[in-house]
Order: C-alpha cells, then structure tokens, then sequence
C-alpha cells in the first residue's frame, strides 16, 4: 500500500521537525514547507492526500492557503493547526473549507486521530450530473464545477462548503435529510461547533434563494432539512 502522503505547513522549525518525523516514524510520507509563497507549488508537486496548515504564518496565513488551495482540489482534507482559541476563528477556518481544526500544544496521537478521521470522511468524486454541470434550481442555475449559482440578473461565486451544502441539498430535494448525515458528509463530524456553523450556512443559502418563493429549506426540528422545490 502506498503511504499516506501530508503536506505539512509549519513555520516553528523545531516543532514542525518533530511532528514531521514522527509522522514518517509512523510510514507517513511527510513533505513539510515553511515559508507560505512555497506551498501551493509543493501541493501542485506532491498531489496530497491530506493538508496540515499552521494558522499563523510569516506572510500569508493559513486561511488564505486554504483557499488558494481549495480552488485546485475542492476535495482535499484540510486541518488547521493553531494557538488561537475564539470562536470566530474556528467559524472562519470551517467557512474556507478547513475539515478539522487542532489546538496548539497537541499530542501526536490526536494529530494522527484527526488525520485519520478526514481521510475516512473524504468522499468519491462528485458524480457529473447527467449531461451537464449545471442544474436549474427554480429561477436560478446552479453550476457544481465552477460554485456559481446564477439567476437573470447576478451570478454569485458559492464557497466551496456553500456549493457543496447546496449540492446535497438539491439532491435530496424534496425529502428530508437527517441533520447529523449533512454534518458528517461535511465536516466530517458533529460536533457543537460543526452544528452552529451549518445553521449560518442554511441561513446563507436561504438568503441566496429568497427571489424565488418556489423554493425554501425547510427546518424539520429535531430531525434536519427539507429542500422544497416548486410549491
């Protein structure tokens, strides 16, 4: 079996030498990049399996990183590494496409855990919709390749969680999905700080749908969701 392959982005050299070996102690391949400017070409070189990014970065932070890279690989696992502790920054590493978010100082054996985590939740590749890569949705076009929801008069560029909520919407359309199932296909798990941070992107999606009164998500409390699609 071919190892695991990690970006690892760490500018505390000391810190991020003893996480690297023992990653590959463990038969993790480990490729680690300090400076911010150097990290999309090794992601480009290396094609990882999993990304492991310091918040707080000379130059670029890893916030940014993660949406540079997001824009090559809508798909690939995303960790935060930080010190930080409030809320909002935890809701702004989720909202750039991050799946899991680790506070400094941490044990190996709960990178691992995490890292092992993502790479169970990753899923397959999007299925291509059938004969195209766009849907219309009422009064708006919503197209999965390029997370652009469009309508007559706008077309609004989609984060990636919001394209992708939308997307598991839209296939369930018309039934309830278990809010629990929405969290974990997502982020990967449901943890309080996953669950508030989908109630701010239903509420999104809700405010992004709002010119067409055919369509509405619907809450179903204490169960989930249901995407109502034409009366």
């Amino acid at each position: 079996m071919n190892a695991i392959k990690i970006l690892y982005v760490e500018d505390e050299l000391f810190l991020g030498k003893i996480v690297k070996e023992s990653l590959e102690s463990r038969s993790y391949h480990v490729v680690m990049e300090s400076d911010g400017a150097n990290v999309l070409e090794a992601f480009r070189l290396l094609q990882p399996d999993v990304c492991v990014l310091d918040v707080m970065l000379p130059g670029v932070d890893g916030f940014t990183l993660a949406t540079a890279i997001r824009e090559i690989d809508a798909l690939i696992p995303i960790i935060f590494l930080t010190a930080k502790t409030q809320t909002n920054d935890l809701v702004k590493g989720f909202s750039v496409g991050g799946n899991d978010y680790i506070r400094k100082p941490f044990s190996m054996e709960e990178l691992i855990v995490r890292i092992e985590n993502v790479l169970k939740s990753r899923r397959p590749a999007k299925p291509a919709p059938e004969q195209s890569e766009s849907v219309n949705i009422g009064k708006y076009s919503f197209h999965f390749v390029r997370q652009t929801l469009s309508s007559a008069s706008e077309e609004r560029k989609l984060s990636f969680r919001e394209s992708e909520l939308l997307r598991l919407l839209y296939t369930h359309k018309d039934r309830i999905i278990d809010r629990r199932e929405i969290l974990n296909l997502l982020w990967g798990n449901d943890s309080f700080f996953n669950s508030r941070n989908l109630d701010v992107y239903i509420t999104k999606l809700r405010s992004y749908l709002k010119d067409d009164d055919q369509l509405s998500i619907i809450t179903i409390k204490g169960v989930g969701y249901r995407f109502a699609v034409g009366g």
